[in-house]
């Protein structure tokens, strides 16, 4: 079974998943070693690796080892061409339909089909959108985009369903790195209710509550980030 018939499967069971976002800028392969058993012991059923500026040598070596020490499917979470790997499970081919940057509509994908196409990875189309998690994130200033407005569920929801017309096969909601607030429950909501795709809601999550409210909300997976960057026992709290 691919890893997306098993997000699939998981949904229509309503069993949520979880995916721990490693950055490569941020982590070295001993942090790796450590934060492999952290995430072995968590309640994570998925890896991300990615950043939005990384473009350092170590991401094969990384992704190795996360995925022989956790034994979860391993997937990358895109910045630019250059983060692809082939220890990696799968990747999420991501098209930022938020913005009008067609770098990151269309040109960064373009540019990875050679590489894509020399690897064994499970290539998962995703529908990415930036929704305003409350300061400038990363991602926001490297594609040089605006976030979709924190309130604004009608863009927020037919920018979605854009992408599930156009064939995608996930859609992430993505509040950012270090959002001051994630994806409000209502937007989430909205959303899950009216595309049959699975959604994935990241950024701005921080707690074992707001992890609760999030799937609440409608979420089938969720992405942690920074909470565990900046705590890895966060989850024994």
């Amino acid at each position: 079974m691919t890893i997306y018939e098993n997000i699939l499967q998981a949904k229509a069971k309503n069993e949520k998943l979880l995916a721990i976002l490693i950055d490569p800028e941020k982590v070295t392969v001993e942090d790796a070693i450590v934060l492999a058993e952290k995430i072995k012991s968590s309640p994570a059923t998925h890896v991300f690796v990615g950043g939005s500026t990384f473009s350092g040598s170590h991401l094969n070596e990384l992704i190795a080892i996360l995925k022989k020490k956790t034994n979860l499917p391993t997937l990358i979470f895109p910045g630019h061409p250059y983060q692809i790997s082939d220890e990696a499970d799968g990747i999420l081919f991501l098209s930022l339909l938020s913005g009008r940057n067609p770098d990151y509509l269309i040109e960064h994908q373009i540019n990875s089909v050679r590489l894509l196409e020399q690897t064994n990875l499970e290539v998962i189309p995703t529908a990415y959108l930036l929704i305003d998690g409350g300061k400038e994130t990363t991602v926001q200033n490297v594609s040089q985009t605006r976030a979709i407005a924190y309130n604004d569920i009608e863009l927020a929801y037919i920018t979605a369903k854009a992408g599930v017309f156009l064939g995608m096969k996930l859609i992430y909601l993505e509040a950012g790195s270090g959002a001051t607030k994630n994806v409000s429950a209502e937007m989430t909501k909205y959303i899950t209710e009216n595309c049959e795709i699975p959604v994935i809601v990241g950024g701005g999550i921080r707690s074992m509550k707001t992890i609760q409210e999030v799937y609440n909300s409608g979420a089938d997976l969720i992405v942690i980030g920074t909470a565990f960057e900046n705590d890895s026992d966060f989850f024994n709290l």
